[in-house]
């Protein structure tokens, strides 16, 4: 299995990644060192922290090698007047009759508080390849569905300014 990342997906996981095994892997493995010297470890609260913070980091790592290893890179491009990733789209929600501005990035880079919607959620797979005027279904579950409307594009482009997301 891959996950479909673009370039700059990619680019930012190694930097993170690199930033992790460089500069935040020696300060964690130093504050362990330096907080078990405190003796007892069984009641030791700053060890366990800074175990924790080991084990966390070292999740992470694996994570972003993952992901960069596995990654089927893929182009934020489309056409002129359809939606592709990184557009800018206002959605009209006829039955809450509202507005909504979105933007449709990778899986890495998805904060639906934000608007940043998944291209590989149901309504980020609706959204692409849309044009101005087109109505759509989303079909959320086997019982409930709704409508919206693409009200305007704005073409976009993969700038580095969408975070990856953090756990």
């Amino acid at each position: 299995m891959h996950d479909d990342l673009t370039r700059e997906d990619i680019k930012k996981m190694q930097e993170e990644l690199d930033y992790r095994r460089l500069k935040l892997h020696p300060e964690i493995l130093e504050e362990v060192k330096r907080t078990r010297a405190f003796g007892d470890l069984s009641e030791n609260y700053e060890y366990k922290a800074a175990k924790q913070a080991q084990r966390e980091n070292m999740s992470r790592m694996r994570y972003l090698e993952g992901m960069i290893k596995s990654a089927h890179v893929i182009s934020d491009r489309s056409g002129a007047d359809e939606v592709g990733l990184f557009d800018r789209v206002e959605i009209y929600m006829p039955e809450d009759d509202e507005t909504d501005v979105i933007r449709v990035v990778t899986t890495v880079r998805c904060d639906p508080r934000k608007g940043l919607i998944s291209k590989e959620s149901p309504f980020g797979q609706q959204v692409l390849g849309k044009r101005v005027g087109d109505r759509f279904t989303v079909q959320v579950n086997e019982t409930y569905s709704y409508e919206a409307v693409i009200k305007s594009i704005t073409k976009g482009s993969d700038d580095g300014s969408v975070p990856l997301l953090g756990y």
